[in-house]
């Protein structure tokens, strides 16, 4: 126990923090970086000048730096990929149970969608904003390597980090999904009211699974499909 009552633990010659005021700190400065950009896709225009490839390699680096800085944090508390859902043991085990899962869950998520729709919740004029429609051979292998980016780290952030740290600072399981839920779906204002709340069902989804099954493997399967799905299958089968 040091001077301003932390418990810390040594683990391979590093500090290791474990106090709930610790992880406070730490996630409220996480959110402070990404909630404030993620909050700008409310404000994001149905048609505009930027391109998917600009969009597409923004996101990429923002997400790769995103994820250097929680392995940076795992790196600093002593705490291994492992405890974040990142368990290689019995992955092709998992990744079965994600491809098993993944049907389900899309007719589900459209099934959500349209009685968001029904109720009043409000979806952009457009099918597909300009920033993400896809032209040409180039920017499908790219839309496919943004696709598997954002896959793995989005699961990684507001699965395997958020929601653990959250659940550590709440103790309850409820909260700590319902809030990782809504953190998650704040960066797709774009889609407008119904597909901000579809993406946070489809978050708490997707915080249901890796509780069950104590690894990320599945959710980044399910997560990958529905945004290939919806990037690149879709468009092309309506001719954009």
């Amino acid at each position: 126990m040091d001077e301003e009552g932390y418990t810390v633990t040594l683990d391979n010659g590093r500090a290791r923090f474990t106090s709930r005021q610790e992880q406070t700190i730490e996630v409220s400065v996480f959110l402070f970086l990404i909630i404030p950009s993620m909050i700008l896709s409310f404000f994001a225009k149905e048609e505009g000048e930027i391109s998917f490839i600009i969009t597409a390699w923004a996101i990429i680096t923002r997400d790769l730096a995103l994820m250097s800085l929680v392995l940076f944090f795992l790196w600093r508390n002593a705490e291994s990929i492992g405890s974040i859902g990142w368990r290689w043991g019995n992955i092709w085990h998992e990744a079965l149970i994600g491809l098993a899962l993944f049907p389900v869950f899309f007719v589900l998520l459209g099934i959500v969608g349209a009685l968001l729709q029904g109720i009043g919740f409000n979806v952009p004029t457009a099918s597909q904003p300009q920033f993400l429609i896809v032209k040409g051979i180039p920017e499908m292998l790219l839309a496919f390597l943004l696709v598997v980016v954002v896959a793995v780290v989005e699961e990684t952030i507001f699965r395997g980090y958020l929601l653990l740290r959250f659940l550590h600072i709440t103790q309850s399981k409820t909260w700590s999904v319902l809030v990782s839920a809504v953190v998650f779906s704040l960066g797709h204002g774009y889609e407008g009211s119904a597909g901000v709340g579809t993406v946070g069902i489809m978050g708490a989804v997707f915080a249901v699974i890796y509780l069950w099954r104590g690894s990320i493997v599945a959710p980044v399967i399910i997560h990958f499909l529905q945004d290939f799905i919806g990037i690149l299958v879709a468009p092309f089968l309506s001719g954009q």
